[in-house]
């Protein structure tokens, strides 16, 4: 009998091990391959790279100050009910009036823009409005009227800030004059700017971030801004409209020994790197950061 088992015995204690694994499973209440699991799932900052430092690159704690001239555009919109500044006022603050440092920016004191985190959401829906409403052959020959309709979009069907109806401001108010060379321009550029929210250029601007992006690209067109320039305004509207999206972007850059303040603007807003897709295979790659901004950081992505 003995003889007979000599030759089982492996199979025995396997068979034991295995026993005692599987009942560890059922009693703990846990897979056999959660550890693994979350090895996989859980990545920090391998690479030694210091993120506070590539965080104010991405948008400095300063924020940024741009010589854009928004001149009486506010001012402009409140008055052809694009904008109801009750409205606006209660998306930003719960409260009936605008604070000062937004309030400055729907009269006529020709302010220059400033971005930073507090006021972030405020360009999302001023921009937006302006998107809106002027007048573009963007908004009527490109893809948003590709089905003759465009008032189902997320970026008219979603405007409730405005005394009148999304569709009676659509593509009505010439608050930007361009030329021909001019509007050639706002395409190529729009083009070229993707968000992460979904797979759109800004020439299909069918979400909030899409229409304010067409917005700041025609105002700074018409104001003379070269496309460097303007890339790298949108990238910093970007950047503080999806703080997580641009921050996981950098640490990308960073890990293949790329300055992120010396990649190309252009480049960081194209498709490969700022649509809903590339953005996903950047952070395949990157994993979990834990970004200390993001502790505190109030984004409006999408």
């Amino acid at each position: 009998m003995i003889k007979k088992l000599e030759g089982k015995w492996p199979l025995v204690w396997f068979g034991l091990v295995l026993w005692v694994m599987v009942s560890f499973a059922l009693i703990s209440g846990q897979p056999l391959t959660a550890k693994a699991n979350i090895e996989k799932t859980t990545v920090k900052n391998e690479s030694n790279i210091d993120l506070v430092k590539l965080q104010e690159k991405v948008f400095p704690a300063s924020g940024y100050t741009f010589q854009v001239s928004w001149g009486d555009l506010g001012k402009k919109m409140v008055e052809d009910g694009v904008i109801d500044e009750k409205k606006l006022a209660q998306a930003l603050t719960g409260k009936d009036e605008l604070p000062q440092q937004f309030k400055k920016y729907l009269d006529d004191s020709d302010q220059k823009i400033e971005l930073n985190q507090g006021n972030a959401q405020f360009w999302v829906d001023v921009l937006w409005g302006l998107g809106l409403a002027n007048k573009n052959d963007i908004l009527e020959k490109g893809e948003m009227m590709a089905s003759g309709n465009a008032s189902n979009f997320a970026s008219t069907g979603g405007w409730t800030i405005g005394v009148k109806k999304p569709m009676d401001i659509y593509s009505k108010h010439t608050y930007i004059n361009l030329s021909a060379g001019q509007q050639i321009m706002v395409e190529e550029i729009a083009n070229g700017v993707y968000r992460p929210c979904c797979g759109n250029s800004t020439a299909f601007p069918d979400c909030n971030h899409g229409m304010a992006a067409l917005g700041l690209i025609e105002l700074m067109v018409s104001q003379g801004f070269s496309k460097d320039e303007i890339f790298k305004t949108v990238l910093a509207f970007n950047s503080y409209w999806f703080p997580g999206t641009y921050l996981d972007i950098s640490y990308h850059f960073a890990k293949n020994n790329r300055d992120y303040a010396k990649v190309p603007a252009e480049e960081i807003l194209s498709k490969t790197f700022s649509s809903g897709m590339g953005y996903q295979a950047v952070k395949k790659q990157v994993g979990e950061i834990q970004w200390p901004a993001l502790k505190s950081f109030q984004g409006c992505g999408a």
